[in-house]
């Protein structure tokens, strides 16, 4: 094999190798971001409001779902 051929190959590998370890190590950040801060759900919703004074109702808390999903 050349030498032009064997840099080629090194390329093609260190991107390999570079991609897998890119894609491992953002998989553990994402899964750590996720359980330190999980999405927003009902019963956050539901504290948020008692947090306020208010008691929720049920349509009140669907509709704040529904406002923070619909702004994903």
């Amino acid at each position: 094999m050349s030498e032009f051929m064997m840099s080629i190959l090194y390329i093609v590998v260190g991107l390999v190798i570079g991609g897998l370890l890119g894609w491992y190590f953002t998989q553990r950040y994402i899964n750590k971001q996720l359980k330190e801060n999980p999405p927003i759900n009902e019963k956050m919703i539901r504290a948020m409001y008692m947090q306020m004074g208010r008691k929720p109702s049920e349509k009140q808390i669907k509709q704040t779902m529904k406002a923070i999903n619909d702004q994903k």
